[in-house]
């Protein structure tokens, strides 16, 4: 089998370019909205406004771009996927689209319940989700430039492979990427050895990979050959990003300066220490005959000593 780019005219660095596109922005859209997350809360309505705008913009362009079927057509195509995908993160990274349950898993919750809760605290944003899916597959029906659609499929269905497997446990999550008025969803996280759900999502997603490196391969126009490695690429760094919930690897490191330097809480705190009594800056006096202990002003007795802190 011959490489792509020997029958269709396309070099090598064409394929490069595309490779490195798509790592460039998986990375870099993924820093800006870490970025843009620890912008004071009251500018968040006022981001969200510009990316709006932004976003309808790439709507258009994807209409647009659906009869063109040029290199250049791939990489726009992949780009406005990326745009409506970042609008959708951006908007559940603020609280604007979360679900209707915003507090954290009651103790103790398990099983169908616990399901049940975690679906109830990002359902918003999954029919968002869902509803922006089913758009981009009416606007693409019968176009000739598919490749907006293929890849937003792809993130679509490895975000539900990842937060599936946030659910059933791995043992190395990133609770740091979470802002700090969606903490609470932490608690839905399961931090554990790896679920019997992780090589079931990694095999299927890699033998998806697999078909679409032979696709790529198999590809006859310089259009085609540009749109699946994009998609490939995109694809095989969400895989990636499986694995680092497994691997002993902090992924985070990638984006350390999106996110500062501000120590995150990974945890739960220890319990605090129950409240010592003061120390007396003097002795007690002794009782005057027929006087108690609960005739003193102020004082409670604790452990043979007196507490002078006033009762409430």
């Amino acid at each position: 089998m011959s490489f792509p780019a020997a029958a269709t005219g396309l070099g090598a660095s064409d394929i490069a370019f595309s490779v490195l596109y798509a790592v460039f922005v998986w990375w870099f859209s993924t820093g800006l909205l870490l970025l843009m997350v620890r912008l004071p809360r009251w500018l968040h309505l006022f981001v969200m406004g510009g990316f709006t705008l932004i976003t309808i913009g790439a709507l258009f362009g994807l209409q647009a771009n659906l009869s063109q079927v040029s290199t250049m057509s791939a990489v726009a195509g992949f780009t406005y996927a990326i745009l409506i995908w970042a609008w959708l993160e951006l908007s559940f990274l603020y609280g604007f689209l979360t679900g209707p349950r915003r507090i954290g898993l009651d103790a103790g919750t398990t099983g169908f319940a616990r399901f049940r809760a975690a679906f109830a605290a990002v359902a918003y944003h999954e029919v968002a989700i869902l509803v922006a899916l089913v758009g981009i597959m009416v606007l693409s029906h019968q176009a000739t430039n598919q490749v907006a659609l293929l890849a937003f499929l792809v993130l679509f269905f490895m975000r539900i492979s990842a937060k599936l497997n946030l659910f059933f446990g791995a043992p190395n999550l990133s609770p740091e990427f979470l802002p700090e008025h969606l903490k609470y969803l932490a608690s839905y996280f399961e931090i554990s050895r790896i679920s019997r759900f992780f090589p079931m999502s990694v095999t299927l997603a890699s033998l998806a990979f697999g078909f679409s490196i032979h696709a790529t391969l198999t590809a006859s126009t310089p259009h085609s050959v540009i749109a699946m490695t994009l998609v490939s690429t995109l694809l095989g760094l969400a895989i990636l990003e499986h694995w680092f919930m497994v691997l002993p690897i902090r992924d985070a490191a990638l984006w350390r300066w999106a996110l500062g330097s501000k120590p995150v809480l990974t945890k739960k705190p220890a319990a605090l220490p129950p409240l010592a009594a003061p120390p007396l800056d003097r002795a007690p006096r002794a009782l005057r005959p027929g006087e108690t202990h609960s005739r003193l002003p102020h004082t409670t007795p604790v452990a043979g000593r007196y507490d002078r802190r006033p009762r409430l």
